[in-house]
């Protein structure tokens, strides 16, 4: 179980610490989708910063909890095994999240892609940790 926690929080830091450089490298590179967030449906208020913040914690749990579930089905190297657990969430949690969201919001499919894409990415770093410390 202690093993299980420090894995967790392990990856919580690495996702928080990639998920303000993915921020800050969109600021950068994607000036025109950033400008997006500008649109009053993310207009969630000063109180709510800080989920943005938990985000990765509550994922990695989550991912974590996910990854001892289903390990044992997750065969190969462990570069191979972090593909496939990334591609697995983004099928079965993130594409459908993404389809209802673009459905459902005002938002671009250029940020729906992105969104898509580095979901799919936080799951491979996880399992990729995953795989080195909890085979």
């Amino acid at each position: 179980m202690k093993k299980a926690l420090l894995t967790g929080l392990g990856v919580s830091v690495i996702l928080l610490v990639i998920s303000y450089a993915i921020l800050l490298i969109g600021l950068r590179f994607f000036p025109s989708v950033c400008e997006e967030y500008y649109n009053p449906t993310f207009q969630s208020g000063e109180g709510r910063t800080l989920l943005y913040f938990l985000h990765p914690f509550i994922l990695a749990f989550a991912l974590l909890w996910f990854w001892y579930r289903f390990k044992g089905i997750i065969t190969g190297s462990a570069l191979l095994r972090a593909i496939e657990f990334g591609l697995a969430y983004g099928v079965v949690a993130t594409l459908p999240s993404m389809w209802i969201t673009f459905s459902a919001l005002n938002v671009s499919t250029q940020m729906i892609f992105i969104w898509f894409v580095y979901s799919v990415m936080q799951a491979f770093i996880a399992g990729l940790v995953f795989a080195y410390t909890n085979p």
